[in-house]
C-alpha cells in the first residue's frame, strides 16, 4: 500500500515550480514515475515522492519528448530535492 498524505499534495501547490520557477496556478504535487518510488500500472509514487511542479514542466516529464529517459530522471529529481527542502525552509515540516 503507498503512502498518501492530502495535505504534502496541498502544501506542493503552495511553491512555485521547482524547475521554472513559475506562479501560474497550475503548480502540483507531481509524483515521481520510478517503480522504485512506488509507481505501478494504474498506482501512483508514494505522496512523499512529489516534486512541484508546473502543468508545462509536468508534461514535459510525464510525456514529452524533448528530454531523454535520464535526463527527465534527473529533472524529476532536482526537482523533488527542491521540493523537500522548500518545505523546510518554509517551516511547512518541522523537524
Amino acid at each position: 500500500m503507498n503512502y498518501r498524505n492530502p495535505k504534502l499534495l496541498q502544501l506542493a501547490r503552495m511553491l512555485p515550480c521547482q524547475l521554472c520557477n513559475i506562479e501560474d496556478g497550475t503548480v502540483v504535487a507531481a509524483h515521481s514515475n520510478q517503480l522504485v518510488d512506488g509507481k505501478g500500472k494504474g498506482i501512483k509514487a508514494h505522496d512523499y515522492r512529489i516534486a512541484s511542479l508546473c502543468y508545462n514542466c509536468h508534461f514535459e516529464l510525464d510525456q514529452g519528448s524533448r528530454l531523454s529517459k535520464q535526463d527527465r530522471k534527473e529533472q524529476w529529481d532536482y526537482a523533488h530535492r527542491k521540493t523537500i527542502g522548500e518545505f523546510f525552509d518554509r517551516g511547512y515540516i518541522n523537524t
